[in-house]
């Protein structure tokens, strides 16, 4: 059959490849064939699945997975039937399907990953089997409208005082920090407004100040985290503060760039946080400070009263999901 078989794709009627938990996946099987063709059956196999896989410092292989899809349907012939002819041309076989709600989003991660696709086999008589698969992606939202209204009303803050010593503990002195954003619920496409207030009350000169947004990922095997990565996304930095200045941050803007929501609801394998650190530098031995403020990250942004999207002027609001991101290659934030 390999040269009478023209074409064998899955196609699907969603051009866009995106469904939500809920929704009809339809489309066809279409096969193309350029003489007569004996057909045993044509399979149909739609699959969503969570995996986590890595090796260990042991080098052990660390494998976990669950199942969110595993159906099977047959478009052509029958168990125990004669094989069916299929003349020469373009053959069609739709399918359509019901996906279960409360599907986990589709994520590729670096250990671990949701993913959903079909699986198209036509089976000849001599035994020889032709395959072909199509991926498609599942978008399940978070609408932050649906959250606690406490993430769109009140500004999130945080606050600390720390006191920095100077060579070898012969003079300190307190560092006071406030930090708040403008909520605590973001979409991809949105800013993130800083609002902070540095005092150096100490005899040490803070060598930088800065905020950025990070992306903690961890992984689960056997209800256990195996694996936990934290990345920077975006980022904004101030200059030194001397002894006895201050420095204050107005709402400054953080950009987020096009994200995943917060963690994967459905899925037990993976876990995806955000937060917002505030970092202060001391210009000598000691450790960097950090503030951190964990936040929501949503699908479908807060609306105002009248129903339209709360969102800043030229805000763009992507429509679907970020499955290539190249920063999971780099460097983990500490």
């Amino acid at each position: 059959m390999s040269r009478k078989l023209e074409k064998f794709v899955v196609l699907f009627d969603n051009t866009n490849l995106l469904y939500f938990p809920g929704q009809f996946l339809s489309g066809r099987v279409l096969v193309e064939l350029k003489d007569d063709t004996q057909a045993l059956g044509l399979h149909f196999h739609v699959i969503g699945e969570g995996v986590v896989r890595l090796k260990s410092k042991r080098r052990e292989r660390i494998y976990d997975k669950e199942n969110y899809i595993d159906f099977r349907m047959r478009l052509l012939g029958e168990p125990g039937q004669p094989p069916v002819m299929l003349s020469p041309g373009i053959h069609s076989f739709p399918f359509k399907l019901g996906l279960p709600p409360g599907l986990p989003s589709t994520f590729l991660g670096k250990s671990g990953w949701v993913q959903y696709y079909c699986k198209a086999a036509l089976r000849e008589p001599n035994s020889l089997t032709h395959k072909n698969q199509q991926v498609f992606i599942v978008m399940n939202p978070i609408d932050l409208n649906m959250e606690p209204s406490i993430l769109s009303v009140e500004p999130f803050r945080c606050d600390i005082d720390h006191k920095l010593s100077k060579a070898m503990c012969l003079g300190s002195g307190l560092v006071e920090c406030q930090v708040c954003l403008d909520k605590g619920a973001y979409v991809p496409g949105e800013t993130i407004e800083i609002t902070a207030t540095v005092t150096n009350n100490s005899k040490v000169t803070i060598k930088s100040t800065r905020a950025t947004l990070t992306e903690t990922i961890q992984y689960f095997a056997k209800s256990k985290i195996i694996q936990s990565e934290t990345r920077e996304l975006a980022s904004l930095k101030r200059d030194k503060i001397r002894p006895n200045e201050m420095d204050q941050w107005h709402n400054e803007q953080l950009y987020v760039p096009p994200l995943p929501p917060t963690n994967l609801r459905g899925c037990h394998l993976i876990n995806i946080q955000y937060d917002i650190y505030f970092i202060i530098s001391p210009n000598n031995m000691e450790k960097d400070v950090k503030l951190q403020l964990p936040i929501m990250m949503g699908t479908y942004p807060f609306r105002t009263e009248n129903g339209s999207f709360d969102g800043k002027l030229g805000t763009h609001y992507p429509s679907t999901l970020p499955i290539l991101r190249p920063w999971l290659e780099e460097k983990t934030f500490k």
